[in-house]
């Protein structure tokens, strides 16, 4: 019997011992941040806003997601049309002939500014591979720390960028996020979210956009480098004259 009860005590000493499990998986921080950002919202109501004078819109045509950008140059508006299938640029309303390089930058560009503006809905698309990498304190806050990656069939030309994300662990939204691209020669940038609000149910956020001082940084230590006030403030990226309307 003595025995017994010191192999049950060295069993339960191990027990203790054993690194605890996260309490989420990554797919389930998406969710809960998807759900506290907007949820079904995001997918039967169009956006529109302002970003360094050009108007974004979002919105739904036959049941497919339609981004456009406009923009207005004197006496000419121009408007690029992305669609799951093409890319349209119209000088008025005349369409203009691209070749596949400059229309393929152009889309890129569209995407990506309403891709940003629309998160974390993002993160679910099908193309989104997710993994938990841990937990980290940034500006005395727990985070779950998710990298983000995109299968090469349905990700796009940036298919190979690397993505992560902050995800507040009481509130469960991206505080903070940091990629890698490797278009006009590459990089890392680091963005800090602030000026947090909900117009009609939907999550919006503005960045302060910082980059490495060393171009060899890995994104995965510039939440660190970030906390230590080691990274270099470029821009800001602030979204105006925010519209949400039902599709």
């Amino acid at each position: 019997m003595k025995r017994l009860f010191v192999v049950a005590l060295l069993l339960l000493s191990f027990a203790c011992k054993e690194k605890p499990k996260p309490s989420f998986t990554a797919q389930e921080v998406v969710d809960k941040s998807i759900e506290d950002s907007g949820g079904s919202l995001y997918a039967d109501h169009g956006t529109s806003f302002l970003f360094r004078d050009r108007k974004y819109i979002s919105e739904s045509a036959g049941g497919k997601k339609v981004l456009k950008r406009i923009s207005f140059l004197d006496s000419v508006t121009i408007t690029d049309v992305k669609t799951n299938s093409a890319f349209k640029r119209y000088m008025n309303d005349t369409i203009i002939n691209l070749s596949d390089s400059i229309a393929n930058r152009y889309a890129n560009s569209v995407n990506s500014v309403h891709y940003f503006a629309r998160l974390p809905y993002g993160l679910n698309d099908q193309a989104v591979s997710k993994e938990l990498l841990g937990e980290e304190t940034i500006k005395g806050k727990n985070y779950y720390k998710v990298k983000v990656t995109f299968d090469q069939n349905n990700g796009g030309k940036d298919f190979d960028d690397v993505y992560v994300y902050w995800f507040n662990k009481e509130t469960f939204k991206p505080d903070y996020l940091a990629y890698d691209f490797h278009v006009n020669g590459g990089g890392q940038r680091f963005r800090e979210a602030y000026n947090e609000r909900y117009v009609n149910g939907i999550r919006f956020v503005d960045y302060n956009n910082y980059k490495a001082k060393i171009k060899e940084t890995s994104i995965f230590e510039t939440g660190n480098l970030f906390e230590k006030g080691e990274l270099e403030l470029l821009s800001k990226i602030e979204l105006l004259e925010i519209e949400v309307t039902k599709n």
